[in-house]
């Protein structure tokens, strides 16, 4: 229908005005406040929300309750992230609010209604946890509870207020009131529940019961509880209401009138005395806890209220407090109070004395118990009996709080268990907190406080403790709170150094900083404190939370102030060297050497003296502490150039013949002895100790054998302390120890045993150049046959290799040193050595990019992969500098290889040259491959090693083709994540544009295509997608998509039957071909399709992959599919599969086979087709093998197929395959197969 020119115009009127009204908006959201914008954009629903919610203030209430469950499924979306429900609150509560406010309880007549409105929700018999759950029941109960436990505090007698009395006709005028028996019966019921609602019921009992009207029901439900507590049965619903039941009385106690409680006091500690003994306790923690807090507000009950005169009056722990008191008119008095000496705080031990108190003999029980409870196995019941401790004694005298004291006291017995130590700590903390620790007792308590802040007892393969030192340092801050410095300047000079050394030293974390935070409180409270600031400042809450921080950094930098260094070498000397955690006696060794600069003669004397002897000890983690201590401490003082006495020297350099006269390597802990012995030796060896030559062939068949050991780590430890005993020294010794040195290395490059070739090739990378220079061609042509695979699958081992490609590229080095290089080798030789490196050593490690080994661990060829570019890059360097004796390219300006070119002909020079274009192509396609393979780590490594040759400030690298396409796609910038897929393959994947390089990209890059990894197949994938799909200027044989042709049939041939490479080809071809790539490329289409069938009648045959399979026939499938001649012969290979003796295989044909007869109609006439179609939907392929062949017949017919023709075809193709060893195949089996497939 035609549109008028009126109506046009307004149409574009109204789109301005849309826009207008959209740009205003805008304008609006960055002018309004913030609130408005949050409130237009972030709650979605909120229109919805906002009509229900009206509707329900507008009912009063009233409404549907699915109204209800859909605001609340709203709510519930935003839990996670409830800020953004932050401007709607107001408008959603406040409403709300008004009409709880409406119908809140504003009379005294409104007891009765909540007290209905509970009944009838408890007598709902239907009600289960998990409707309770969904409907907030439970909630609504406990917020009914807490309602009523309101209510019934009002002045009135409650008789009065109850409706039901109302009747003259009541009779049951001696019991308590109806109304309060339906409160007691449903709290009652509530102590059987297991959650918060038990807690409600006990406090609203405690507020009811403890009414002067209801002492009645106080009795009954003091009976009801006696009952409860002496009938004690093992069933869940007895036992949660056995914690409901002590749980009210306790509160009830709480609270309750002492007059009241105290004729019921011989009823429940009987019963509390009976059950604490029980097994329902022994197995009950909580039941415990609550026990125990009965029994202290029952000992608190029996003893009278008092202010004892004896306590210490410390400062006001509230800043409100103390300025209220300093605006007060008696200020004087005040600052006169502080000023006063300790014995104003507290009266003479004389005076205290005469008091008199006849305390009851239930208390001596109730103490009793209670110091019992400071041992408990679990900590609330220990922190619960302090806590009553305190209470209590704050009721006694002086002499009997002294007597507590020392009650306290014997809880630290040796004997004691570190829950004992535990609560004792805790109950000196809250004595101390409520003055009730005077002074005059420091001198008994402050040593105790010391070994409880070292208590660490061993407890098999661990220790325990860590809770009594946290609780140690709880209470020195308790201290630091509650005394004067008069009264604590003494006990601070004792407590300081050895707080300082738990805040730096000790294992756990929140010990330590526990007690940086009890020297921080001091610091703070007591002033005056040398130093005290800096080491706060030194030792904070951050810098404790790293343990090697703290080891190494806090703590040297605390020892440089008087008085904490020989507290710090103690602590470390006694406990820490000998601990019994590994890293941590290694730490502690690295810590001990770190504070030797402060006193060295100290470390050189004291320190050694103690040492030497212990590393003889028959306690495995003391002889390993002090070994690695005292090579760090010799270490050190070399470092600080101190020199030991001759004596010394000799103590030291004859410690490992005696460990080794002691055996001490054998049986348990002998490879913790190992490594400590080859750090100590290349410690003394970097001080270069006088040793005698026994001494030195003693120490050097040591590392040798440490170095053949199977253990990793202590091979680690024996190559790095050769390193450094080699140069110091090997040179040195006789000649006959030398000589022999590297021809043993050399023959264990052949041994069986893996841990000696391991060894061996570590060895021989840390030789001399003497000793390397006689023999050198003989020891680098045995590291690059090591450095291959084995042949023989059984002595394949990936670390092996590894240290041969180190040791060779590490010899290579030392041989080419140019200090040492012209004073030994003449000019042919040197030259010889440099061909060798370029053409054996270069050729051995590319050979090591192609290692792709797997086992049990995965893919560990990747270590001898990174290790091989690390070598290449080195080498590299060593040839180029070799060859910038001739050609200096960067002298002469030239920035690339093209420059270089075109001023010099040097192609006819690079024949005799060390280094050159072919290689350089070599070096830079080779690591370029594996920076797009499947590895992280690899590439990421892969791609930093090109990144410093190309900008390598040093040694300019030359003869690299496309240098400056290079170092745009590999930029000089510290801070790239090489590791990030989606970063560095549409860099790399560039490099398919350059010739030279693509072979090696796609090579690598359709590893990443065709792996398993979900986001790196697609990462890799797009990548290419992007390249391919960006405008091309090329013709047609030059086009992206035909070198990527090309590419790939490369691949296809160079990986033949190599399974590794060929099924992700096959899977990239298969997903290039779903995406239609590779297809159009008119002639060269069948050349490429042509290249892929030769390789897939070679790959598919006899295969038992069945991925390998599958990617195949998908393959043919595509192929079979194209309006090209090549058609037919693809169809025929997939018509082969038909009778394959895989069942899946032959289902998995016959799908392609069906799409391909749906696709493509140029394969048999029409007629045929639909019966073609129908013959393979209808035939079950998994079934017989005899019906499969027969029907696959049949379809050859259909297509003027003859089975003759195939198989002419078949060995036509068979007979291009070169005969190779077969290969064992881990999917030997049609088992396997099946497994491997999910069925």
């Amino acid at each position: 229908m035609a549109i008028s020119r009126e109506e046009l115009e307004k149409k574009m009127e109204n789109d301005e005005n849309n826009s207008l009204l959209s740009s205003l908006q805008v304008e609006d959201d960055e002018h309004e406040s913030k609130e408005s914008v949050l409130q237009r954009y972030f709650l979605q629903e909120w229109k919805l929300v906002k009509s229900l919610l009206d509707d329900i203030v507008l009912n009063r209430g009233a409404c549907d309750l699915l109204s209800v469950h859909k605001i609340r499924s709203i709510m519930d979306k935003y839990q996670e992230q409830g800020q953004l429900l932050e401007p709607y609150l107001e408008s959603i509560v406040l409403p709300l609010m008004s009409i709880v406010r409406s119908r809140a309880a504003e009379q005294v007549s409104d007891l009765e209604l909540a007290v209905s409105l509970l009944d009838k929700c408890h007598n709902i018999n239907a009600a289960t946890s998990l409707r309770q759950e969904s409907t907030g029941e439970m909630e609504a109960k406990c917020i009914m509870l807490l309602w009523l436990s309101i209510l019934v505090l009002i002045p009135f007698d409650l008789s009065s207020v109850d409706t039901s009395m109302a009747d003259d006709s009541y009779v049951h005028r001696d019991e308590p009131p109806p109304l309060v028996i339906k409160i007691l019966g449903f709290c009652k019921d509530y102590l059987s529940n297991a959650g918060p609602m038990r807690t409600i019921a006990g406090l609203l009992l405690s507020k009811l019961l403890t009414r002067p009207d209801m002492s009645k029901a106080f009795t009954s439900f003091i009976d009801w509880t006696h009952e409860i507590l002496s009938s004690v049965e093992d069933n869940v619903i007895d036992h949660f209401r056995l914690l409901g039941a002590v749980e009210a009385l306790a509160a009830i106690f709480k609270i309750g009138n002492t007059k009241a409680l105290l004729n019921m006091v011989p009823i429940v500690w009987s019963d509390t005395s009976a059950l604490m003994k029980s097994n329902s306790a022994a197995r009950s923690p909580l039941l415990r806890k609550y026990l125990v807090k009965l029994t202290q507000r029952i000992g608190l009950t029996c003893l009278p209220h008092r202010s004892p005169t004896w306590c210490y009056v410390g400062r006001n722990s509230i800043l409100g407090e103390n300025v209220s008191s300093n605006v007060k008119g008696d200020s004087n008095q005040l600052n006169h109070a502080v000023n006063m000496d300790t014995s104003s705080f507290y009266q003479s031990e004389s005076s205290l004395e005469d008091e008199d108190m006849d305390v009851p003999e239930i208390v001596e029980e109730i103490i009793e118990l209670l110091l019992s409870g400071l041992r408990d196995t679990d900590t609330v019941v220990r922190w619960s009996a302090a806590k009553g401790i305190g209470r209590v004694t704050s009721r006694l005298t002086y002499s009997l709080s002294d007597e507590v004291l020392s009650s306290v006291l014997e809880r630290f017995s040796p004997y004691e268990g570190d829950g004992s130590w535990h609560g004792g700590c805790l109950a000196l903390a809250e004595l101390a907190r409520r003055g009730l620790l005077l002074p005059i007792s420091f001198p008994k308590v402050v040593p105790v406080i010391i070994k409880a802040l070292h208590y660490d007892v061993r407890r098999g393969p661990h220790s325990v403790g860590s809770h009594v030192r946290d609780a140690a340092a709880y209470v020195c801050w308790a201290f630091g709170r509650s005394y004067y410095h008069r009264d604590m300047k003494s006990v601070l000079e004792q407590l300081a150094p050895h707080l300082l050394v738990v805040a730096c030293y000790d294992r756990e974390v929140n010990c330590r900083r526990a007690a940086a935070a009890a020297f921080q409180e001091n610091v703070g409270r007591q002033g005056n404190f040398p130093h005290g600031i800096d080491i706060v400042n030194m030792a904070d809450y951050f810098a404790l939370s790293s343990r090697v921080n703290s080891y190494l950094h806090v703590a040297f930098g605390i020892a440089q102030y008087d008085g904490y260094l020989y507290p710090f070498v103690d602590e470390l000397m006694h406990s820490k060297i000998s601990h019994w955690d590994k890293s941590l006696r290694e730490l502690a060794a690295n810590a001990l050497s770190s504070l030797v600069k402060f006193e060295p003669e100290y470390f050189a004397n004291m320190v050694l003296e103690k040492l030497i002897p212990c590393t003889l000890s028959s306690d495995l983690c003391m002889r390993h502490g002090a070994t690695l201590a005292t090579g760090e401490v010799v270490l050190a003082l070399h470092e600080g150039n101190y020199v030991l006495s001759t004596d010394k020297q000799k103590m030291v350099a004859n410690m490992v013949p005696a460990i080794e006269k002691a055996r001490l390597y054998r049986g348990k802990g002998g490879e913790i002895m190992r490594s400590a012995v080859s750090r100590f030796i290349e410690c003394i060896a970097r001080v270069q100790l006088h040793l005698t030559e026994k001494i030195k062939r003693s120490l050097l068949d040591t590392l040798a054998e440490n170095l053949r050991h199977p253990n990793s780590h202590i091979q680690k430890a024996a190559f790095e302390a050769l390193e450094h005993y080699v140069p110091a020294y090997l040179l040195s010794m006789e000649s006959k120890g030398v000589n022999n040195i590297t021809t043993r290395y050399l023959e264990q490059l052949t041994d069986p045993n893996v841990a000696s070739r391991r060894g061996s090739a570590l060895g021989l990378g840390v030789l001399p150049f003497q000793l390397l220079a006689r023999d050198w061609k003989p020891v680098l042509s045995k590291l690059c046959s090591s450095c291959a695979v084995e042949d023989n699958p059984e002595d394949r081992d990936a670390e092996a290799r590894v240290n041969a490609v180190k040791a060779l590229v590490s010899i290579c080095e030392t041989l080419t040193d140019a200090e040492k290089f012209s004073d030994f080798f003449s000019e042919e030789d040197g030259i010889s050595l440099f061909l060798f490196i370029r053409r054996e050593v270069m050729c051995c490690l590319f050979k090591a990019l192609d290692d792709y080994s797997v086992d049990n661990r995965g893919d560990v060829g990747s270590w001898v992969r990174e290790a091989a570019m690390d070598g290449l890059e080195r080498c590299t360097y060593i040839l180029c500098k070799r060859e910038s004796l001739d050609i200096p390219c960067r002298s002469q300006g030239f920035n690339s290889i093209t420059e270089l070119h075109d001023k010099e002909n040097v192609q006819n020079d690079q024949i005799k040259s060390f280094f050159d274009a072919n290689l350089a192509t070599n070096l830079v396609g080779g690591i370029a491959k594996q920076a797009v393979e499947k590895m992280d780590k690899i590439r990421e490594s892969a791609a930093r090693v090109l990144q410093r040759i190309l900008y390598n400030k040093a040694i300019f690298v030359p003869y690299i083709p496309y240098r400056g396409k290079l170092e745009n796609i590999v930029p000089n910038e510290a801070d790239i994540k090489w590791g990030v897929p989606t970063f560095s393959y549409p860099r790399f994947v560039q490099l398919l544009r350059l010739n030279c390089y693509s072979k090696y990209i796609i090579s690598g890059l359709v590893i990443s295509i065709g792996g398993l990894q979900d986001s790196l197949r697609k990462a890799s994938l797009s990548a290419l997608l992007d390249y391919l799909q960006s405008t091309e200027t090329e013709g047609q044989y030059n086009s992206r998509e035909f070198t990527l042709s090309t590419d790939i049939l490369w691949v296809l041939q160079k990986y033949e039957r190599c399974d590794r490479v060929i099924i992700p080809t096959l899977k990239t071809i298969e997903i290039l071909f779903s995406k239609k790539i590779l297809l159009n490329m008119e002639a060269q289409t069948t050349i490429f399709c042509a290249g892929v069938l030769d390789s897939l009648a070679i790959e598919l045959r006899r295969s038992k992959d069945f991925s390998k399979l599958c990617a195949g026939i998908a393959v043919l499938g595509y192929i079979a599919s194209i309006l090209e001649p090549i058609n037919i012969r693809a169809f025929s290979q997939l018509l082969s599969f038909l009778e394959h003796r895989y069942p899946k295989i032959r289902k998995s044909a016959a799908e392609q086979v069906y799409l391909v007869l749906l696709e493509n109609v140029n394969l048999m006439s029409e007629d045929k087709v639909d019966k073609a179609v129908e013959i393979i939907t209808e035939t079950c392929w998994e079934g017989d093998i005899e019906e499969a062949k027969s029907r696959r017949l049949r379809l050859c017919d259909m297509a003027n197929i003859k089975t003759e023709q195939i198989l002419k075809a078949t060995n036509a193709e068979l007979n291009k395959i070169v005969r190779q060893t077969p290969t064992a195949d881990e999917n030997a089996s049609y088992s396997s197969l099946v497994g491997s497939a999910g069925f």
